[in-house]
Order: C-alpha cells, then structure tokens, then sequence
C-alpha cells in the first residue's frame, strides 16, 4: 500500500477508536445514572438533562482524544466525532426502541453534538 492509503486508515482507526470511546464512555455514564437512580431518590424526571450532560462529556473526551492523537484540524475531527456519535445514538434507537422518531429533538441534539465535538477538538489541539 501507498504512504496515502497507509493514512487513511490509520485515520480511520483514529476515528473508530475515539468514536467507541465516547460509546463506552456513555454507557458507563448511563450505567452509574442508573444505579444512583436505583439507590437514591433521584428522580425520572432527570434523565433529560443528564442524558444530554451524559452525552456531551462523552463527546468531549473523545474529541479531546482524537485531536491529541491528530494534533490537527481539531475542530473539524472533533465535529467528525460528534456526527460519529449521533448516528451510533440514532442507529441503535431505531434498532432498540419501537416508538423511536427522528424529530426536531433529535436534530437539535445531533446539532450539539457537532458543536460539543468541535469544542472538545479545539481544546485537544491546544492541549499538546
């Protein structure tokens, strides 16, 4: 193989593993959620915004993540990541829930996703 291809795929594998960061990450989160909630009082009305909170740190690791190991265009890796990480969401919501829609709410938080992966790529680049 040529020095390009040799690139592209270990952009790609760059990519995939911070793309299953931010995976593992969320259930990690989501597994810690659960158990306060099964142990404390929290309530159901929670979720929401700890589901969104959940989701933008996961974001953010893993857009850190990817912009160290690149050390370039960390806005734009970042926001690669947060696109990554919407459509896993969206494709195992289509695949798990049966009522699962793709509506404003869904595009608004794919919208932060892009915007939280950027920001995380921006601040992984200067990390270095």
């Amino acid at each position: 193989m040529g020095r390009k291809q040799d690139a592209i795929i270990d952009y790609a594998k760059d990519m995939s593993k911070a793309g299953g960061l931010a995976v593992v990450l969320t259930l990690v989160f989501i597994m810690i959620q659960t158990a306060l909630m099964m142990f404390t009082k929290l309530s159901e009305s929670v979720l929401p915004i700890t589901n969104s909170i959940i989701m933008a740190i996961s974001i953010t690791i893993a857009s850190i993540y990817i912009s160290i190991k690149r050390e370039q265009k960390g806005w734009l890796n970042g926001a690669a990541i947060g696109l990554i990480y919407i459509l896993l969401m969206v494709l195992l919501n289509i695949g798990l829930v049966d009522d699962f829609v793709l509506n404003k709410y869904v595009l608004i938080k794919g919208g932060i996703a892009l915007v939280t992966g950027a920001i995380g790529g921006m601040i992984g680049v200067n990390l270095k």
